[in-house]
């Protein structure tokens, strides 16, 4: 009976030896997860640049078509200018004056 108990007491008690067979364990379970979560961080890392790569694309598509219809719509007015001042050259003459006399007073005014 009294061997019962000692052993019981031995096993109850850690030693030193278990004590670093557990920091050793720890360590590499602290490896371990260390590398999962490096290994996530890039996967999570190169999605984001992707993502950002193909909003920045979208963007830019869509600057260039606003930059076109822009320069449609500018090359209409042009036109459309030019024939005013063809058909009407009095009016244009006028509406020339008229838009100077605005900027002039814009500008100096700040």
């Amino acid at each position: 009976m009294s061997t019962r108990k000692t052993q019981e007491k031995d096993a109850a008690e850690p030693t030193v030896e278990d004590l670093a067979r557990q920091i050793e364990t720890l360590r590499g379970d602290v490896e371990k997860l260390v590398e999962t979560l490096g290994t996530l961080g890039r996967a999570q890392g190169a999605e984001f640049a992707d993502d950002l790569r193909a909003r920045t694309e979208e963007i830019r598509r869509k600057g260039a078509a606003r930059a076109a219809e822009a320069e449609a719509r500018l090359s209409e007015l042009s036109e459309e200018a030019a024939l005013l001042a063809r058909d009407r050259p009095a009016a244009a003459m006028g509406l020339a004056a008229g838009i100077g006399f605005l900027l002039g007073l814009m500008l100096t005014r700040r």
